[in-house]
């Protein structure tokens, strides 16, 4: 019965956590949908945005794997310090006020890069999650699908919603990455 429930207690972790990656991927989509998008611009961005934040943490968790066996016991404390800079980064970049730079978001390199850009952070909290070693299909898979739904609906909600909502969503996934950090300290 306690298996079913750590279980339980992970995949919820994990689905909160690609949650917090996929408000980048939101509001990245926010921003780029108040320039106006095509249907077929929406399928394309946030298919390479899922790829890119399965491929990420796939990488992350790797070396994730690499760094646990060098560090040992400490491996829990240096996951959840990268946690709390990874969050506390993502909200001081959004309370910032950043734009998003002109970049024609219908190329091939306009795609790769606002993909790199909001999966970045999944690479981080890869290798914080290959110290633990998760489930790696789970997590990357939940890490892709929300990646992905996140920036269909920030793209999609781009044109309705003011560019502000989208700096609040990032600011709202560091916030998550920050609490997991402290929880992870703890």
């Amino acid at each position: 019965m306690e298996s079913v429930s750590s279980s339980l207690g992970q995949l919820l972790a994990i689905a909160v956590m690609a949650l917090a990656l996929g408000m980048d991927a939101f509001s990245l989509g926010v921003g780029i949908g108040l320039k106006g998008v095509r249907k077929l611009d929406v399928l394309q961005l946030s298919s390479v945005i899922a790829l890119f934040h399965v491929l990420m943490p796939l990488a992350g968790m790797a070396m994730g794997y690499y760094v646990s066996g060098l560090l040992g016991g400490v491996a829990t404390s240096a996951a959840g310090a990268l946690l709390l800079l990874l969050g506390g980064h993502m909200v001081y970049s959004s309370l910032r006020g950043e734009e998003v730079r002109s970049i024609n978001h219908r190329t091939f390199w306009g795609m790769l890069f606002f993909a790199l850009s909001v999966s970045v952070d999944s690479f981080s909290v890869g290798v914080s999650l290959g110290m633990f070693a998760s489930h790696i299909l789970v997590t990357v898979l939940m890490f892709g699908a929300v990646g992905g739904l996140m920036s269909v609906l920030g793209l999609l909600l781009g044109r309705k919603i003011s560019h502000q909502l989208g700096g609040y969503g990032e600011a709202l996934g560091g916030a998550i990455l920050f609490a997991f950090g402290i929880l992870f300290l703890i």
